[in-house]
């Protein structure tokens, strides 16, 4: 939302705009063509929901550049001043948005007002106190009531259209201009000419039809915009946690100072009951933080000294000094709300087919249209002309494309703000898409199933070492100190926790997916497989019981030899998720299968998913193995999900069909992964699983109304009402004896005519409160997704 870069590196910036006078697909189509056009400009994605363009240029490209030619496409970019703040350049475009609204709001008004009025003062003849009035009279006053609406409120209209008429195109906007304008017309030449259809049957009077559909269709709009406005309520919610002060200490004193004036490394004050203003880690104090506005979880988090606290959470019982880490634009939740905005602005690949289907839309139409006019003049009853441009009118303003245009990007928008609020963040439309066919999903065990900080569990020694528990646990700890290896961690800890004083190792070899062998203190230590034994011609079978053992109970068993003789095994376990075993039931019950991925040895692995409820267990995976498991999965005929948390889970996300990185993992794999869970928590694998299906569905339904609206009721509007209920009624004629008679009695039942009038044409006022409608319809569909239950 702002000139300045969301994102840049050395070659190219993102920036996010504001466009006004969108109202269908094919506008969106056309706005992205005059972006595109623009020397620089690598890509240009627009949404008509979010009336937002996301342009990825080179840096040397202004945005009075691209304005320029988007004004030339008859559109308008709003574009903030170059020196405001991300945050300022939202609240410029939402003060657009909410003017723009206002105008709307006017101007609908105004036509309701003088629609009303014209269809009432059209039976004037029918009130005895006034029937006496000439039509020499009322004909010029409804003139001047109907002129007004026609263009002044109808300027929203007439103003596009001609834009999009002088580059050669056409939208919605030509559609109900030219249905008015012919209704508008050709009432005014009968005020004013009308001895010219006195010879045909009467008057034709429509001003009452043209002011109605533009009051009408403004009407739509103006709803449209406020159910557009209630899609985006998820990001405006986010927005609106960011305290607006801070407390910063400052040499033993306190200063209350704005957000934006706050600095990395400056220590901050949180009383409890206030919201954390900026990213930090606590530096002293405890306290207890809620941060369900971020991950979702209801159950506030213990913080201590070193923990990483997030701005925008709420500080619930202690006071607590943090050190700021991360402020304004570089905050979690600056990310989070820019990760949803990115979202909601991305085009699911099933956009492309309905924005492709509008672009052509209006012409065919329009085509239509001229063929129903000249069909129902040459051999339509009499007043054949009147029913022709009647009929001609109907047409042009049922169909309408906004619909079509809205269907997906506001089910997208709703349906990524949902999973903002349960801490599920979908990087784009075509990663929500992917998920809703996710058939597999394939889980790296350590922090993923498990909490990925293991612990040991046993020391056993065997019978033959005159080694004491303490004193093995002392060599094994030092020479894992030159380890970064997570199993190596917890034998440190557990050093460190017991009081052992550690040396460093002398010598020190990682053998990969083995084990360490080193020196410390003058003994050779090796730790790990028997194959690493074995490869020292060290004979390990007196200490297969003892691992065998260690792994049927689910943990790592690591072999100890020391001087070239085994010693001894330690036990290594990382203690399951209390969620895991419900997470994946809930994706067993959606049909999901779960697959289990780790180094771990067979035994030990299939230990941990008998206790998950796991059933097919892949193990002795090296890291670099990952890719190849998720790529078999796929060539199985699978649509695979990985989840993990670690930088060599990085290839295995990227190569899925979906990537999903757990909260607390590595920045490499949050960046890989095109949907990051906010909690460690795998039940959110299957929320994230049940909002794509839900939206997806949504999305579907809108689809299938916005054609269905136009399939069914475009041929109606054309008249097949009136070739209905000729059959119906069984007074249907050949089409030359019809023509060039008078209109026949009437026949439809008197219920239906304020539908169909007398012998089954619709009415063009129905026509368009029926396209008002449709728009409205979808967005209140896709607001349906709010209650959706996805957890």
């Amino acid at each position: 939302m702002t000139t300045s870069a969301l994102t840049s590196n050395a070659t190219s910036t993102v920036l996010r705009l504001g466009v006004q006078g969108m109202t269908c697909a094919s506008c969106v189509r056309r706005v992205e063509r005059a972006l595109g056009g623009v020397a620089g400009v690598e890509r240009a994605s627009v949404n008509l929901a979010t009336e937002e363009a996301l342009v990825t240029l080179d840096p040397s490209v202004s945005a009075d550049t691209l304005a320029t030619a988007v004004d030339r496409a008859g559109y308008r970019l709003i574009v903030p001043g170059a020196d405001q703040s991300e945050d300022d350049a939202r609240d410029h475009l939402e003060h657009e948005r909410r003017r723009d609204e206002r105008d709307l709001r006017a101007r609908m008004l105004f036509a309701l007002g003088a629609a009303a009025f014209l269809m009432v003062a059209m039976w004037w003849q029918q009130v005895p106190a006034l029937a006496a009035i000439p039509e020499s009279v009322m004909h010029p006053l409804f003139f001047l009531v109907a002129t007004p609406v026609q263009f002044w409120a109808g300027w929203r209209f007439i103003s596009p259209a001609w834009r999009a008429a002088r580059h050669g195109t056409s939208d919605m906007n030509t559609l109900v201009v030219l249905g008015t304008l012919a209704a508008y017309g050709i009432s005014t030449v009968d005020t004013f000419m009308p001895t010219l259809f006195a010879s045909i049957g009467g008057h034709a009077m429509y001003f009452d039809a043209a002011a109605t559909i533009i009051a009408l269709v403004l009407l739509g709009r103006w709803l449209e915009a406020r159910a557009k406005g209630q899609t985006a309520q998820s990001v405006r919610a986010l927005i609106a946690l960011r305290p607006q002060r801070a407390r910063v200490l400052e040499d033993g004193e306190e200063f209350e100072i704005p957000i934006a004036a706050v600095q990395p490394g400056d220590l901050v004050i949180v009383r409890p009951g206030e919201q954390l203003p900026v990213d930090g880690t606590v530096e002293d104090g405890a306290s207890t933080v809620d941060e369900s506005m971020l991950t979702g979880e209801s159950l506030p988090v213990e913080k201590h000294g070193g923990d990483h606290l997030f701005g925008g959470t709420l500080n619930t019982t202690g006071l607590l000094r943090m050190r700021a880490t991360a402020v304004g634009a570089d905050s979690a939740l600056a990310h989070i709300i820019r990760m949803v905005e990115d979202a909601q602005a991305s085009k699911a690949p099933i956009q492309r087919l309905a924005e492709s289907i509008a672009a052509v839309f209006v012409p065919i139409v329009l085509v239509i249209a001229a063929l129903v006019f000249a069909g129902w003049w040459a051999f339509g009853p009499q007043p054949s002309l009147l029913i022709a441009v009647l009929n001609a009118i109907t047409v042009l303003v049922i169909a309408c494309p906004c619909a079509l245009g809205l269907a997906t990007p506001t089910a997208i928008m709703v349906g990524t703000g949902l999973g903002a609020q349960h801490g599920v963040l979908i990087r784009d439309a075509e990663a929500l898409e992917r998920a809703r066919r996710i058939d597999t999903v394939v889980l790296d065990k350590t922090g993923t199933i498990t909490e990925g900080r293991p612990e040991v569990t046993s020391i056993t020694l065997l019978p033959s070492t005159t080694l004491e528990s303490h004193e093995l646990l002392r060599l094994v700890a030092s020479a894992e100190r030159g380890s970064e290896h997570p199993l190596a961690a917890a034998i440190v800890r557990e050093a460190e926790r017991r009081a052992i004083e550690l040396a460093w190792p002398s010598l020190f070899t990682a053998v990969v997916g083995q084990g360490i062998d080193a020196t410390v203190a003058g003994h050779r230590v090796l730790v790990g497989t028997a194959g690493l034994l074995a490869t020292a011609a060290i004979d390990a079978s007196s200490l297969d019981a003892i691992a065998r053992a260690a792994s049927e109970d689910g943990a790592s068993a690591l072999m100890v030899a020391v001087d070239d003789q085994p010693a001894g095994v330690i036990a290594v376990a990382d203690r399951m998720r209390a969620t895991s075993p419900e997470a994946i039931a809930r994706l067993e019950a959606m049909g999901v299968q779960v697959v289990m991925l780790t180094g771990d040895q067979q035994s030990a692995a299939e230990a941990i998913a008998a206790l998950a409820g796991i059933r097919r267990v892949i193990a002795n995976v090296r890291p670099e193995g990952k890719t190849d498991v998720v790529r078999s999965l796929q060539r199985e005929g699978h649509v695979v999900a990985m989840v993990g948390d670690g930088v060599n889970d990085a290839p295995a996300l990227a190569a899925a069909d979906v990537g999903i990185a757990m909260g607390g993992g590595t920045d490499v794999a949050i960046e890989t992964a095109p949907v990051t869970l906010m909690r460690a928590d795998l039940r959110s694998v299957a929320t994230a699983i049940a909002l794509s299906r839900a939206t997806m569905r949504v999305m579907h339904q809108n689809l299938f109304w916005a054609f269905g609206y136009n399939v069914l009721l475009i041929p109606i509007a054309a008249g097949a009402g009136f070739l209905l209920f000729s059959i119906i009624l069984d007074t249907v004629q050949p089409a030359h004896q019809m023509a060039g008679m008078m209109m026949p009695p009437p026949t439809v039942p008197l219920w239906l005519r304020p539908v169909f009038g007398e012998i089954g044409f619709l009415n063009p006022i129905i026509a368009a409160a029926a396209m008002a409608l449709s728009s409205v319809s979808v967005i209140a569909n896709s607001l349906r997704l709010r209650n959706a239950r996805v957890e």
